[in-house]
C-alpha cells in the first residue's frame, strides 16, 4: 500500500549526533487527524536514550511525556521538557525526540487551523494542566480500541480550549548554523554536567574563544555564559521532576552552594526556584 501523501517525512540531518538506539517514526499516517477526527492521540514507550529520527507532519503536533523527560529538537531550537511541560510543533516543521531518561511519551495529532492565532506558527513550550494531562490521556491511543464519536467530539473540543488557556513559557535554547558552534552547543546539551571554561569548550571544536564568543553574539545574539544557563537550566528541570532537593540540583550543575544557582535561576527566569520548579 502506497504511504499517505500526509504520512511522516524522514529528514536526513547534515552532522546529527550519532545514536546506538535511533528509530523511525511509528507511522503517523496511521494516526492522521481528519475533519471527522481533528484530533488524535498517540503514545509511545521509549527508552533511555531513545532517539526518534528527524522526520516531519503535514500536520500539527503536540508532544509531553507522563513521566520520564524528552528533548525535542528543532533545526532553529531545542526544547527540554519534563512531564509538566509540552512543545507546539506546528505543520511543516522537522523535529526529532530524544529520551533524556525512560519516558512515557504522549503525543497529539491535531488538523492545520484549529488554532489560527499567530503564537501558534512557531514552536513553544506549554505548561500541561491537571486538566489537559487528562483529556490527553482519556483519548483512544490504541487503533483497536473503540471510542464513542461524541465523547471523542467532547474530547477534542476541551483539549482545543485548554490549549487556548494554556501558560505559554520562554523555555526553547535557540540552536546556531554554523558548524563549529552547532557541535560546540550539541556537545553542551549531551553533557550540560561538564565544567569547562568557553577556553576549553572553544579548543574542543579547534575554533579561538574570541572566534566562539563572536559567533554566539552574531549567530545566537547571547553570550556563551548566557546560553549555558539555559542549558542548566533546561538540566534542572529534569532533576526537579524527579524532585531532587535544590541542593543537590545545585551540586550536580557545579554550583558552590544552593544560593549561587538560585541567584542564576532569578537572573535567568525572573523568579525563584521554588516558584520555576514548583510545577516540574
Amino acid at each position: 500500500m502506497p504511504p499517505s501523501k500526509n504520512s511522516s517525512k524522514p529528514i536526513s540531518k547534515p552532522g546529527a549526533r550519532p545514536s546506538r538506539r535511533s528509530f523511525p517514526p511509528v507511522d503517523p499516517s496511521l494516526y492522521e487527524p481528519t475533519a471527522e477526527r481533528p484530533v488524535r492521540g498517540k503514545a509511545r514507550r521509549m527508552e533511555h536514550q531513545m532517539d526518534i529520527h528527524p522526520h516531519h507532519h503535514d500536520w500539527c503536533q503536540l508532544v509531553f511525556s507522563t513521566s520520564g523527560a524528552v528533548r525535542v529538537g528543532t533545526e532553529a531550537s531545542t526544547f527540554i521538557v519534563p512531564p509538566s511541560r509540552a512543545v507546539w510543533i506546528p505543520a511543516g516543521i522537522t523535529h526529532a525526540v530524544t529520551a533524556i531518561e525512560q519516558a512515557d511519551l504522549r503525543t497529539l495529532y491535531l488538523l492545520p487551523g484549529l488554532l489560527q492565532e499567530p503564537a501558534w506558527s512557531e514552536c513553544r513550550v506549554l505548561e500541561v494542566a491537571p486538566l489537559l494531562r487528562e483529556l490527553v490521556l482519556q483519548l483512544a491511543t490504541d487503533l483497536d480500541a473503540q471510542i464513542e464519536p461524541r465523547r471523542e467530539a467532547l474530547l477534542t473540543e476541551l483539549i482545543l480550549d485548554e490549549l487556548k488557556r494554556a501558560k505559554a513559557l520562554s523555555l526553547g535554547i535557540p540552536l546556531p548554523s554554523d558548524t563549529r558552534l552547532r557541535k560546540l552547543c550539541q556537545a553542551m546539551l549531551d553533557a550540560p554536567e561538564r565544567q569547562q571554561s568557553l577556553e576549553a569548550w572553544a579548543a574542543e571544536v579547534g575554533a579561538s574563544p574570541r572566534t566562539v564568543t563572536r559567533l554566539f553574539r552574531d549567530q545566537l545574539g547571547t553570550s556563551f555564559n548566557q546560553w549555558r544557563s539555559q542549558v542548566l537550566l533546561a538540566h534542572a528541570l529534569t532533576l526537579a521532576a524527579r524532585r531532587r532537593p535544590m541542593s543537590h540540583i545545585a551540586a550536580e550543575l557545579g554550583y558552590a552552594n544552593a544560593s549561587a544557582f538560585s541567584a542564576m535561576v532569578r537572573r535567568t527566569v525572573g523568579m525563584p526556584p521554588s516558584r520555576f520548579f514548583s510545577a516540574a
